[in-house]
């Protein structure tokens, strides 16, 4: 008979760990991390020639100042590299995972803000960037 004291299910893990400390399953952040890792490297593949030296990078959210008066969140954000600095691509977490209801809609949301970002980069349609980009009217 297993203990099920007060009808709350099983304690503790289903599965342990093969290293202490170290979860089996991957943290939405990690999933995240590597769908975001997928996207970059396919594109860089394609346009490594272009786009020059470009820092990639996964934020939980982003910081908005105090005075922002738009009604949308920022996916993600775009700084251009001057000089020695290089261009910096942002993509925020919480605010993708928010506006998609499942795996695939985070998949085609993540392609779309990397791959406009990308186009505006390099001053190209988006289209042009990654043949699966489709524009959202």
């Amino acid at each position: 008979m297993t203990r099920d004291r007060r009808g709350r299910g099983m304690r503790g893990p289903g599965v342990l760990p093969l290293e202490p400390g170290r979860p089996v399953l991957r943290t939405r952040r990690e999933r995240f991390d590597d769908l975001v890792l997928d996207v970059v490297t396919t594109i860089e593949e394609r346009w490594a020639d272009r786009l020059g030296l470009v820092e990639y990078a996964v934020e939980d959210a982003p910081q908005v100042p105090d005075d922002w008066d738009s009604p949308t969140v920022p996916l993600s954000s775009l700084v251009r590299g001057a000089g020695e600095e290089p261009t910096r691509l942002v993509v925020f977490r919480r605010p993708i995972e928010h506006r998609a209801e499942r795996r695939s809609d985070l998949e085609a949301l993540v392609l779309t803000v990397v791959v406009e970002q990308v186009a505006e980069l390099l001053g190209v349609d988006p289209s042009v960037v990654d043949p699966r980009y489709t524009a959202e009217d």
